[in-house]
Order: structure tokens, then C-alpha cells, then sequence
């Protein structure tokens, strides 16, 4: 690379960086953002969570309740995630560029991805609250159609990265649509469709806590009801608890990724 070039790309770097700290400290002065004050809040901020956030043997007393909306909480982001990997798989093939039927019909799942995937699911959540009303299957929707567009999208890019020369082979020998997508597309995706569906159940697992607050079901009904009656070392146990299970789901994940890729 010629000297030129290098002088180039320093001033580059150096002006996107300048560019940067701009936007910050405009962001800075906009907002009225103190930094100099959070960081002094942070001793505090720590000596409360040491201080407050306390296991005790009383509120061990309430875990089965705790583990029984946990576990709903689980099995409502499984369901979620693997039918919207379902779902989600159809518009994949439909909106890839090598597996599509038309472009209409391309466009179209596209569309629903983008449309579904830029509403966060807490305002999905929030959507859905006015017409389903506060139980488990406004939660279990919200999730559903924000996994939607997020695997939609991957699905899309996972299929597009496939090799075309099995495609052609299975073309060149008069195969149908659908015995390509079934015996060239799909089993060469399958290891990335697979990851991308346990990447969701995780991805899932934290966002339904959230959820659950506004919906009043599964662990963040619970988490919602005794941190609003100011009982913290119940509100601790079950934050410990999300922790350790979202943990233990990433490394089954990570154990079935090494398996099947």
C-alpha cells in the first residue's frame, strides 16, 4: 500500500472518530447526560445491590412457585421459536433468491420479514395487549411474530449461501421446484437453520422475562409482583434463577451447534 494511500486512511479513521465524539457529546448535551455523575453513582449503585439483593432461606420458601413460572416461561419461548422457525422456513424459501418462485412473491416475504422484525417485541407485546388482553397467548404471539422476522432473515441468508451446483445438478435433471429445495437446498442450510432456531429459543428466553412483566404471565409476572411489593431477596432469587437457566440453555446450544456443524 502506497504512502498516500496510508495518509488517506489515517485521516479516514481519525475523522470518523472526531465524527463520533461529536455525536456524543451532542448526544451528551441533548439529553442532559451527567457522566461525571454516574460514575460517581456507581459505589452506591453496587452497595444497594449488595446490600438489598439477598438470598434468604424465606425467600427460598417460594422457588417451586418461582421454578413453575420459570418453567412456563421456557416452554412458552421453545413453542414461540420453533414455530416460527416453521413459519419462517416457508418465507426463507419463498424470499431467497435461489429458491423463489417469483419475484412478487420474494418481495412479499421479505416485506413481512422487515415489517415483523423492526417492531421490538415489547411493542408487539404491547400491540397484541389490546386485542388478547393480559394471559399467555398475547405473551406466546409477541414472541412468535418478532422470531418471525429475525429467522426470516436468516433463513433467507443462510439459503442464498448455499451451493449452486447441486442446484443445477437436480435442474440439468429435470427435478421439480420442490425436490430441489428438499434434496439440494434445505439439507445443505439445515446445520445454519438449526443454530439460528436455538440462537431464538435463548434470545427468546431473556426477551420473555420482559414480556411477561407487560403480559402478567411466566417468571416476569412474578418478578413484576415482588419487586413492586419491595420484597428484593425474592426479586434476587429470581433474577439468579434466569441467570442460571439462560447459562445452561446456551451451553446445551452450544454443545447441539458443535454437534450438528
Amino acid at each position: 500500500m502506497s504512502e498516500k494511500k496510508l495518509r488517506r486512511k489515517k485521516w479516514q479513521s481519525t475523522l470518523f472518530f472526531i465524527v463520533i465524539i461529536i455525536v456524543m457529546l451532542l448526544s451528551t448535551f441533548i439529553t442532559n447526560f451527567n457522566y461525571m455523575h454516574s460514575m460517581m453513582s456507581i459505589p452506591s449503585a453496587f452497595q444497594w445491590i449488595f446490600s438489598n439483593l439477598l438470598i434468604t432461606e424465606e425467600s427460598l420458601q417460594r422457588l417451586p412457585t418461582i421454578l413453575t413460572k420459570l418453567n412456563e416461561t421456557i416452554f412458552m419461548s421453545i413453542a414461540a421459536s420453533t414455530t416460527a422457525a416453521a413459519v419462517s422456513l416457508f418465507l426463507g424459501v419463498m424470499g431467497s433468491k435461489t429458491t423463489k418462485m417469483n419475484n412478487i412473491v420474494s418481495v412479499i416475504a421479505r416485506v413481512i420479514a422487515s415489517f415483523s422484525r423492526n417492531i421490538p417485541v415489547v411493542a408487539w407485546a404491547l400491540i397484541l395487549l389490546l386485542s388478547f388482553g393480559q394471559n399467555s397467548v398475547t405473551g406466546y404471539l409477541a414472541l412468535f411474530v418478532g422470531s418471525v422476522g429475525f429467522l426470516t432473515r436468516a433463513f433467507i441468508e443462510s439459503i442464498d449461501e448455499a451451493d449452486q451446483s447441486s442446484v443445477e445438478a437436480l435442474t440439468a435433471t429435470g427435478a421439480t421446484y420442490f425436490q430441489i429445495v428438499n434434496k439440494a437446498v434445505i439439507p445443505q442450510s439445515l446445520p445454519q437453520i438449526i443454530s439460528w432456531t436455538l440462537f431464538m429459543i435463548e434470545t427468546n428466553i431473556r426477551s420473555a422475562t420482559l414480556v411477561g412483566i407487560l403480559t402478567g404471565t411466566g417468571i416476569g409476572y412474578s418478578f413484576d409482583l415482588y419487586y413492586k411489593s419491595m420484597d428484593y431477596n425474592t426479586v434476587a432469587l429470581i433474577t439468579f434463577s434466569i441467570v442460571i437457566t439462560v447459562i445452561i440453555i446456551e451451553l446445551l446450544s452450544n454443545y447441539i451447534r458443535k454437534v450438528i456443524i
